[in-house]
């Protein structure tokens, strides 16, 4: 592969590197959110709450989000591939560590070293396809690595809750890891070699504009997966105990099918990306905001078969803004260089770490109507966000 041009489409090294990236977002995003279908099984072995279980998810979004940044750097400095690689083992080590400790506390650590861990894997990976591969393959070499992040979360939740059915979660999240390791391994031997050269004084000549950090829009676009994010995670979290309880009175495998509803959301970053470059992005962020809140509407009925259409399609339009948003970053934050990106995927997962659990404090005051009401809110406001954006791009 030449530096200048990457990997084609058609040769070896571009199906081996789409096939890594798939194996890498398989695993990595099968950890992060492991834990989500077994929060009741794990609140009750430790005897926490609902809300002190959901901190076994946020611990590795939060993780993530302090470290992604600086995993970013490390990617310039070291090389991209070593820092995936190791984020990779090191995260693998951390998910079968979890299941084994004794306390609710030690529990939290694995699981924050799993976060810091993955964010090699997640600060990385997009920067390193983009930059391997030739433009002719880009757009379906990113889509590949996105659909192996929603692969992941799907297959991720399926495999805990499925095994949590014959045993306890402790064997149910050790066998994620199994599998998460056998994936990491596949990522290890099918990713081809770098043409990248780590050099202090390429990286030092991106050097942000310190003024972009002064700029209102570029924090009200970072507030929007912080809002989106938090509420979206929460729904995931507590609508697992709202399943298990009556009247519904759901097993842990068949609460796993439910986050089925997140391969909506594949199909819909597709739509959401053309409709940006038709209608642009403040229309489509805020049909999508509009979709989300229908769905989150719809999941207040106590039909089950009702609840599932309107996680459909509040996923969808949960994922069709993000993909949108994501997007608008790095031409809102222009002045910050690849920190733009950095900054967009802190407040997405720190969204996931601290409203993620902090709704527990809905649904213990008023169960899911609290809940979903609370998520409301937070899509409301991120519409307020998007509108804040897009009067101080166009001007008074």
């Amino acid at each position: 592969m030449s530096a200048q041009e990457g990997h084609r489409p058609g040769t070896a090294g571009y199906r081996r590197l789409n096939w890594a990236m798939l194996m890498a977002g398989i695993a990595g995003f099968g950890m992060l959110y492991s834990t989500q279908p077994l929060l009741p099984q794990i609140g009750g072995t430790f005897d926490v709450s609902a809300t002190a279980a959901a901190l076994t998810v946020s611990a590795g979004t939060g993780g993530l989000a302090v470290t992604v940044v600086v995993a970013t750097w490390l990617g310039q400095r070291i090389g991209r591939v070593a820092v995936m690689r190791i984020g990779l083992v090191v995260a693998v080590a951390a998910q079968l560590a979890s299941t084994a400790m004794p306390t609710f506390e030690l529990l939290l650590g694995a699981r924050v070293v799993l976060g810091l861990a993955l964010a090699g894997v997640v600060g990385v990976a997009m920067g390193h396809v983009g930059a391997e591969v030739h433009p002719a393959g880009l757009g379906q070499a990113m889509g590949l690595y996105v659909a192996g992040n929603s692969l992941g979360g799907v297959l991720g939740r399926l495999v805990t809750s499925g095994v949590s059915e014959f045993a306890s979660w402790r064997v149910a999240d050790a066998v994620l890891g199994a599998a998460a390791g056998a994936a990491a391994i596949a990522f290890m031997i099918l990713l081809p070699s770098s043409d990248q050269v780590p050099r202090r004084e390429q990286a030092d000549r991106v050097r942000p504009d310190p003024r972009a950090w002064l700029r209102v829009e570029v924090w009200a676009l970072a507030a929007i997966p912080f809002l989106l994010m938090g509420g979206f995670v929460g729904l995931y979290n507590f609508l697992t105990y709202r399943l298990v309880e009556p009247p519904f009175s759901l097993s842990p495998g068949l609460v796993g099918l439910v986050f089925l509803a997140y391969l909506a959301g594949t199909a819909a970053s597709v739509v959401a990306g053309r409709a940006a470059d038709r209608f642009g992005r403040p229309v489509s962020i805020l049909v999508s905001l509009v979709l989300m809140g229908a769905g989150i509407v719809v999941t207040l009925a106590d039909r089950l078969w009702l609840i599932v259409v309107g996680l459909v399609v509040l996923t969808a339009g949960f994922f069709a803004a993000h993909a949108v948003a994501s997007g608008w970053m790095p031409v809102v934050a222009h002045g910050l260089g690849p920190a733009a990106s950095g900054l967009y995927v802190s407040g997405y997962y720190a969204g996931s770490s601290i409203l993620g659990a902090a709704l527990g404090l809905a649904w213990s005051a008023g169960g899911w109507p609290a809940t979903a009401w609370a998520v409301l809110a937070l899509t409301a406001l991120a519409a307020g966000c998007v509108a804040v954006v897009a009067r101080r791009r166009l001007g008074p």
